[in-house]
């Protein structure tokens, strides 16, 4: 399944949040850009924060945020051996 636009912006918006705390939210503003305040809204009835506009990430969300980190990581990450 490739990535299309909507997952991305989700994605740029779940990596906004930060694992090192669970008290640490974000906030999408009613001015941000209109991809933004939509990704909110569909990660919110996808589970995976509190709010509509933001909020906390929930247990589902922070597992998504840990495995989206984790590709990034492996996307990265040079010197790479060949299988």
């Amino acid at each position: 399944m490739p990535y299309n636009q909507s997952l991305l912006d989700e994605l740029n918006l779940l990596s906004q949040f930060s694992l090192e705390s669970t008290q640490s939210g974000i906030k999408v503003h009613h001015t941000a850009a209109q991809e933004m305040i939509d990704a909110a809204k569909r990660l919110h009835d996808k589970g995976l924060i509190t709010q509509d506009d933001g909020g906390y990430l929930t247990p589902l969300g922070r597992d998504a945020l840990e495995h989206s980190e984790a590709l990034i990581m492996i996307l990265t990450t040079e010197n790479r051996q060949p299988i």
